[in-house]
């Protein structure tokens, strides 16, 4: 006699959806990643000490369309993005009170850019670079993502610039909400995250949690 299958639905369904999750995971991996060599491939560093983490990008990569508020920096030759609450970030040295209102009751955040010369590893000294290499499409979906960060009165206008933290450097209007759950670390693992990166913003609150998810993705340098 014949044997039947004794395998049940529930072990077939475990079975598709473990094989459904991991082809998913190498299209996702696929889609974002760039093959070494490929020309069309855009270096993305995150940059990050004990604390604070922030998107360095080419400036060449950023078409001037998407992000018109690179006008401001004409001699960098790659910018730095970060975030974070609108009255804490320009003035990290306000004291504790302001850390905790930022944390439970921000009113309003900002993005911070910084122009830099010179590569990345000479710009951050003592700080930890991961370098992703994207695909064009991976890096056109963050570019954008980028901008809606920005608060602008109009579409394709520039937002309104304040002093920054640096002498080349701007802090702009931003549109989303910063809080204890919400952190710059966060927004940076949103940023990756739209292009298709494989991280988890809700895992993300230190720099420590972001540079964990991405260390099997990237190139690490000190």
């Amino acid at each position: 006699m014949a044997l039947r299958d004794r395998t049940s639905p529930a072990v077939f369904a475990i079975g598709t959806f473990t094989l459904w999750l991991l082809l998913s995971q190498t299209a996702i991996f696929a889609a974002w990643s760039c093959p070494a060599g490929e020309p069309s491939c855009q270096s993305l560093f995150i940059v990050h000490n004990s604390w604070h983490a922030a998107i360095v990008l080419g400036k060449n990569e950023i078409p001037p369309a998407v992000l018109p508020e690179i006008a401001d920096f004409p001699a960098a030759e790659y910018i730095e993005f970060s975030w974070g609450d609108k009255d804490y970030f320009p003035d990290p040295h306000s004291g504790v009170l302001a850390a905790i209102k930022a944390a439970l009751w921000s009113t309003g955040s900002v993005i911070h850019l910084v122009g830099l010369s010179g590569s990345v590893e000479q710009s951050y000294r003592g700080a930890e670079i991961i370098e992703l290499r994207l695909s064009l499409g991976a890096s056109n979906r963050l570019l954008e993502t980028l901008a809606q960060t920005f608060a602008r009165a109009q579409a394709n206008g520039r937002a309104p610039a304040a002093p920054g933290l640096f002498p080349n450097s701007r802090f702009y209007p931003a549109t989303p909400k910063f809080s204890l759950l919400r952190t710059c670390n966060t927004w940076v693992a949103e940023i990756l995250e739209s292009a298709g990166i494989p991280v988890s913003p809700r895992m993300v609150i230190t720099a420590g949690n972001l540079a964990s998810q991405l260390a099997p993705l990237g190139l690490r340098s000190r």
